[in-house]
């Protein structure tokens, strides 16, 4: 991954309905790297004009550099809300927006000339409220996942199961033995590649069971060794596995750093043996890539 990918980073991302200043200060409290303050689906649609208030006085009683792990999910960009919670939200300087049912890059677009305005307005630094796309919430957006190269203030992308089976008319969203059926592994992947092509961090969905922390576990593992930095959480018991689950071990550092320290000594050589197998430039590039998430870049 490029561009984006390469300066921000967050491991575990963690939902708090909006209308809950209980959970809001949870989730705050937590060991979250993102807070999503959310708006949408969490808010029920009589209380989503308390909802933004709240939401926006929780931001304004953080101190200006707590604020940066602090973001909002807003509501989508075609329906009636979005306008509101932004007006309502961007003043109390959240660190971040996430953008539902993104569509495409062009919605990301739009979000940023929103988000500028409001930010002149606030006397924010034009620019400095990031944005990660949720990118397969509709059956269209499933063929626009690789057009988000160049999107401004885009960081991260995830993609979402629940949304995508309403569209479609799926009765489920996931087979008898409990994986994702084959639409939705689909979504998985395509957001995974959108996001290496617009040098974004890729976010793995939630998991919906909070009480199966070893289900958990396994997925975050799993899901990290495909290619995915993060993981969205829906319950503060989820967190610290997820960050445990996306940090590197010490046995992979080592590993890495002894692929990177056998290429520097051998500057010229494009291929090396090494416990009995040989590495090329890529290998390279991923020992690299796992160093620098583990905060030693070579």
């Amino acid at each position: 991954m490029t561009g984006s990918a390469e300066t921000f980073g967050a491991r575990s991302w963690l939902f708090a309905p909006g209308d809950s200043g209980r959970k809001m200060e949870k989730a705050a409290a937590s060991p979250a790297d993102i807070v999503l303050f959310d708006l949408e689906d969490a808010v029920a649609e009589e209380r989503k004009p308390s909802a933004r208030t709240m939401v926006a006085d929780f931001l304004r009683s953080r101190p200006d550099g707590g604020r940066d792990r602090l973001w909002v999910r807003i509501n989508p960009l075609d329906g009636p809300h979005a306008l509101a919670d932004l007006a309502a939200v961007m003043p109390a300087r959240p660190g971040g927006v996430m953008l539902p049912k993104a569509r495409g890059r062009a919605d990301v677009e739009k979000l940023d000339h929103y988000l500028s305005a409001l930010e002149v307005s606030a006397g924010t630094g034009e620019g400095s409220t990031k944005v990660i796309a949720l990118v397969t919430e509709t059956a269209e957006a499933m063929f626009t996942t690789g057009t988000y190269a160049g999107a401004p203030r885009l960081v991260a992308m995830t993609w979402g199961a629940e949304d995508l089976a309403d569209a479609v008319g799926a009765a489920a969203n996931r087979t008898a033995a409990g994986e994702y059926g084959f639409t939705y592994e689909l979504a998985r992947s395509l957001c995974l590649l959108g996001a290496a092509a617009a040098g974004a961090v890729p976010v793995d969905t939630i998991h919906g069971d909070f009480r199966d922390l070893d289900g958990l576990r396994a997925r975050a593992e799993r899901v990290r060794r495909d290619g995915y930095r993060g993981m969205l959480a829906i319950h503060p018991a989820q967190v610290e596995v997820i960050n445990a689950a996306f940090t590197p071990t010490d046995v992979e550092v080592a590993a890495a750093q002894e692929i990177v320290d056998l290429f520097d000594a051998n500057p010229g050589a494009g291929t090396l043996a090494h416990n009995g197998a040989m590495l090329d430039r890529p290998h390279l590039a991923r020992a690299r890539s796992l160093l620098a998430q583990a905060g030693r870049p070579a």
